[in-house]
């Protein structure tokens, strides 16, 4: 029983890791560099870019990345222009104030 449980547990995992490709000699990128390119290159556009990046960690890896630059840069912006984060989303997506 406990079988199955590691090896699900080790197949969901797999899909986390950040190792190089095989043959590859450079270290693995973090998922925290794989969304700061990702969301850079869609910035500028340059889907080039954002593709390598997306190949570097999971779907989901990205997305947790994503999700967290999201955050702190909210974050960030709402202390520099003294608002609420809910303003400053808001403002950024082009919705009105709540």
């Amino acid at each position: 029983m406990w079988g199955r449980f590691r090896k699900a547990g080790g197949r969901d995992s797999h899909g986390l890791r950040t190792e190089p490709k095989a043959g590859g000699d450079r270290r693995p990128h973090n998922l925290f560099e794989a969304a700061a390119t990702y969301v850079t290159a869609c910035a500028q556009d340059d889907q080039e870019r954002s593709d390598e990046a997306a190949g570097w960690v999971s779907p989901e890896a990205l997305s947790f990345g994503v999700n967290e630059l999201a955050c702190r840069a909210v974050i960030a912006l709402a202390r520099e222009r003294d608002e609420s984060p809910e303003t400053v989303a808001r403002a950024l997506l082009g919705l009105p104030a709540a």
